[in-house]
């Protein structure tokens, strides 16, 4: 509970800082920003947590939209960034032909290659989740072949004196000392995909966060927009933290970092 503490103490102070910043129009001023019309450009914390209520319907309709293209791509790039790494740990060619591949992926920024998913697939829910599982599926990926890769040698001798065949050293030792790489890999992964998926709707959607939030950039309800993000932060966090409780639940031979 203490590891708690600290972390909270210094978001209150912080939001605190923030409010009264913003209700005196302090930041305003450093940001060079005119507010006109009673449109509030920097919102406060309670302004925010006002916006929270009010939308409150709105930002419960297009989060449950959100969330579900963010379970759905973690779920493609989980099985993707397993297989791939399944593959290129069983075989040396793949490895030297698709790694170099893998890396490569993650150069090309989304922005360019968003459009052109959604010329692909249309504007339905398939450009989405083909942005967040592009996103995800490289830390599960390298994470995973990393513990693959980082099995003591002397084990699989052991193993294979006892006539174990491949399958049966990858599920039985190499798999298992894996999981608390790919758990590691997860939980970077579920940390961006709320990324992947605000982006994704910024490109083509008519609901979901991302959507919620380029319609209240649009008519400056700024205290909107950090509204969406906060659901956002909350589920994201929430994700993170289902997955350190996994961590500690199924993988405890593994050093966890929380």
């Amino acid at each position: 509970m203490s590891k708690f503490l600290l972390p909270a103490a210094v978001v209150l102070v912080l939001l605190g800082i923030w409010e009264a910043g913003a209700q005196s129009g302090v930041i305003a001023d450093i940001l060079g920003i005119r507010e006109s019309a009673g449109t509030v450009l920097v919102p406060a914390p309670s302004e925010i947590g006002e916006s929270l209520w009010q939308d409150r319907e709105l930002l419960l309709d297009n989060s449950w939209i959100t969330m579900q293209e963010i379970g759905l791509g973690l779920a493609i790039s989980v099985m993707v960034g397993i297989g791939f790494a399944i593959a290129m740990h069983l075989s040396e060619i793949m490895r030297h032909a698709f790694y170099p591949l893998v890396v490569a992926s993650q150069t090309v920024p989304i922005v360019a290659i968003a459009p052109v998913l959604v010329i692909l697939l249309g504007f339905g829910i398939g450009p989405k989740l083909a942005i967040i599982a592009l996103i995800c599926f490289f830390p599960i990926t390298v994470a995973t072949l990393d513990g693959l890769r980082a099995v003591d040698p002397a084990a699989v001798r052991m193993m294979r004196t006892l006539d174990a065949d491949r399958l049966a050293i990858l599920r039985r030792l190499e798999l298992p000392a894996a999981l608390p790489h790919f758990l590691s890999g997860a939980k970077i992964a579920v940390a961006i995909a709320a990324i992947g998926a605000v982006f994704g709707e910024f490109v083509s959607a008519d609901e979901g966060l991302g959507h919620v939030i380029r319609q209240a950039q649009a008519n400056l309800l700024t205290a909107r927009v950090f509204a969406a993000v906060v659901v956002l932060s909350v589920f994201s966090l929430a994700l993170f933290g289902l997955l350190s409780l996994i961590e500690r639940r199924v993988s405890w031979w593994g050093k966890s970092v929380d």
